[in-house]
């Protein structure tokens, strides 16, 4: 099973270092179970986290920014439910 990680974040908010950063530790813990993690440009302070769709943390939901181990955490419970192929 694999997935697709999208990270969105503002440009203008100088998100992007985050983002990066959000994304080489999905990779890395990872590795095979996600096959994709795309750093998707956006506006007005975004910073919002989706699997496979899903959102699993939003800036303007949630507030702040994600710990990486409540993500990985959220991640993992996703692919724990899925079927298997």
């Amino acid at each position: 099973m694999s997935g697709r990680v999208e990270i969105h974040y503002c440009q203008g908010c100088g998100f992007l270092p985050r983002a990066a950063w959000m994304a080489q530790e999905l990779l890395a813990a990872f590795e095979r179970r996600v096959g994709e993690v795309a750093l998707i440009a956006a506006d007005a302070g975004v910073f919002e986290i989706r699997f496979d769709g899903q959102r699993l943390y939003s800036r303007d939901h949630d507030g702040g920014f994600p710990e990486p181990r409540l993500v990985k955490q959220a991640i993992r419970q996703q692919l724990n439910r899925a079927p298997m192929s």
